[in-house]
Order: C-alpha cells, then structure tokens, then sequence
C-alpha cells in the first residue's frame, strides 16, 4: 500500500503512522529509504540503548530517561538497526500501568507534545475504520467481481460521510443517528400494528 501510494499514485505526503505490528526493521527501513518521517510506537520489550552511550542493549521500559529526555526526546539505537540509523524516542505515561513508546526518525524534533499530537492522527484513522465497519458492513460484499466490490467500498464511504455529517449537526454520535433510524418505524408500530396476532387464527403445523 505504501509503495503504491509513493510508485503508483504519486500520492504527496511526507509523515507515515503506523502502530506496533508494522514496528520492524524491514518496514521502518523501507521508509527511511522513501526519505519519509514516521512515527511508531515501541514494544515495551523491545531491545535498544542511548545513541553512542556505549551501554548494552536493554528492554525499552529498562532505559534510564530523565525528566528532560522525556520531554525533548533521547537518542535511541534499536538493536538490528544499521549503525548510522538512529531514532528519537518519547515516552508517555498513560497510566500508572502503562507507559506508551514512540520513536521517530525525525531527529530535529525535540518536543514531545508536538510528537504525541503527530502520532494521535493515527487514532482517527482508526476511528474511522472502526465506524465505517460497525455502521455501513463494508466488508460484507459477497460480490466476486473487483469493479463490484470496488463500488460497494465506495458507497460504504459515501453512507459513512453522510452520517458523520448528520452526526455533527445534530451534535450526536453517529452510532445513535444509525440507530435512530427505525425509531419512528418502531413507534408507529407500536401504536398501530401492521400485523395483529389474534387467538382464533389457525395454527397448521
């Protein structure tokens, strides 16, 4: 998909996000080779050591980071990493469980609010493959032609787009006006029913 979007369709961007399954040598080494920035979240046992510190490699969630490498970024080497390659690392607490991991290859940034605010674009991406699975089915086309399956994607798109736009004029979820939309079916029927059981009709078994 990213060389596709580099090779094929000429797409302009300078920033790839991605979340720890894609975090490998091979696919931040392919990105750095499209003299692309990324950002990407680290496992927390992962192996790596201060830049030219000399020190032995060690779990990320083992590194000594004072207050001030918190929050302008230290200097990492991931273990596996060519010599000259590498990262910036910031880390954020978000709980009293958990601390998030994020390196980047942009060595000139040394903020880390500007680097969380960079990596939380990822979640409205996710957010957004979240909606437009729960609200529209798009992976439910059971079309075999590639053209078919290409439109059913593209009205999924266009059903999700219309309901966020609802959903922020109205100043709801749209998980409530998807939901919503039977209400006054379901109210009328209740009222007047369209079709009324009655004991004396016949029951063939």
């Amino acid at each position: 998909m990213l060389n596709n979007a580099v090779y094929s369709k000429n797409i302009p961007f300078s920033t790839v996000l991605f979340d720890t399954w894609y975090a490998t040598h091979k696919v931040m080494l392919h990105i750095e080779s499209l003299n692309k920035i990324y950002y990407a979240p680290l496992k927390a046992n992962r192996n790596v050591s201060k830049a030219d510190s000399g020190e032995k490699y060690s779990n990320i969630c083992r590194l000594d980071i004072d207050d001030s490498e918190k929050k302008n970024g230290v200097l990492i080497h991931i273990k596996g990493f060519p010599k000259h390659m590498d990262v910036t690392l910031f880390q954020f607490p978000i709980s009293t469980s958990r601390v998030d991991y994020i390196v980047t290859n942009d060595k000139s940034l040394k903020d880390s609010q500007t680097a969380q605010n960079e990596y939380s674009v990822r979640w409205v991406i996710e957010s957004v493959h979240r909606e437009i699975k729960q609200l529209t089915g798009i992976e439910k086309c059971q079309c075999r032609k590639q053209r078919i399956q290409r439109n059913h994607i593209a009205c999924s798109f266009l059903v999700w787009a219309f309901l966020k736009r609802t959903a922020r004029k109205n100043k709801e979820t749209v998980y409530k006006v998807k939901n919503s939309l039977l209400d006054n079916y379901m109210k009328a029927q209740l009222r007047s029913p369209a079709l009324v059981f009655q004991a004396s009709d016949t029951i063939i078994a």
